[in-house]
C-alpha cells in the first residue's frame, strides 16, 4: 500500500499563459511563488500558492489540444474550491466578469455549490464549507 500525504499539485495548461496567470492570480487569488520561461519548450510555467500552500502548476505550450468535452470527458472532470460564503464569491467572481452557473444544493450534505470555467473552459466549482 503506498502512504501518500496529501495532493502535492495540480497541474493546468492555458492557451493563453498571461490572460490564465490574470485569471488563477487576480481573480481567483492565488499568490505567484515563481514564475520560469523555458526556452527550449517556448512554454512558462508558473507555481501558484493558495492560502500560502503550493497548489498549481500553470504551464503555456505551443498550439495545445483543446480539452475534448466538458466535463464528462474521461480523467480529470474539475477542480473545486472551498469557500465560506457561496452568494459573496459568486458575486465576486461575477464583477470580475466570470459567468457562474445556478447555484445548486448538494443532496447529500446540503451545501450549496456552483461551477464556472477558467479562460481555457477548464471547468471550476466552488463548494461552500460553512
Amino acid at each position: 500500500m503506498l502512504n501518500l500525504r496529501q495532493v502535492h499539485h495540480i497541474a493546468v495548461i492555458g492557451s493563453d499563459y498571461q490572460a490564465s496567470k490574470h485569471f488563477y492570480c487576480d481573480i481567483l487569488g492565488f499568490t505567484l511563488l515563481g514564475e520560469f520561461y523555458r526556452e527550449e519548450r517556448d512554454s512558462w510555467k508558473a507555481d501558484l500558492a493558495l492560502n500560502g500552500q503550493y497548489t498549481i502548476e500553470l504551464f503555456s505550450f505551443p498550439n495545445p489540444p483543446a480539452r475534448p468535452s466538458r466535463p464528462e470527458s474521461c480523467g480529470l472532470r474539475h477542480l473545486a474550491f472551498s469557500v465560506e460564503d457561496i452568494g459573496q464569491s459568486v458575486s465576486a467572481l461575477e464583477a470580475a466578469g466570470v459567468f457562474c452557473e445556478p447555484v445548486r444544493t448538494d443532496p447529500y450534505t446540503g451545501k450549496q455549490f456552483t461551477f464556472f470555467t477558467d479562460p481555457d473552459g477548464l471547468p471550476l466549482e466552488l463548494y461552500e464549507s460553512r
